[in-house]
């Protein structure tokens, strides 16, 4: 499932809006050792163009230190 959120995620970065959305539905359909995954690849993949949104989503999100 991890894989392919990230899949949707990267297709979809073209968009602030989109890329947003789909990261907040991804979040709600992982365990929080995947959501600590997903932070850590979407911070190395995305971080110099969507650090705000990146900060607001995973700001509420239950993932583990």
């Amino acid at each position: 499932m991890l894989e392919y959120q990230k899949m949707i995620i990267q297709k979809v970065s073209f968009s602030k809006s989109l890329f947003e959305k789909e990261l907040r539905k991804t979040i709600a359909l992982l365990t929080s050792n995947e959501v600590f995954e997903l932070r850590n690849w979407a911070i190395s993949q995305f971080g110099q163009t969507y650090s705000d949104i990146l900060q607001r989503c995973f700001a509420t999100s239950r993932v583990m230190a």
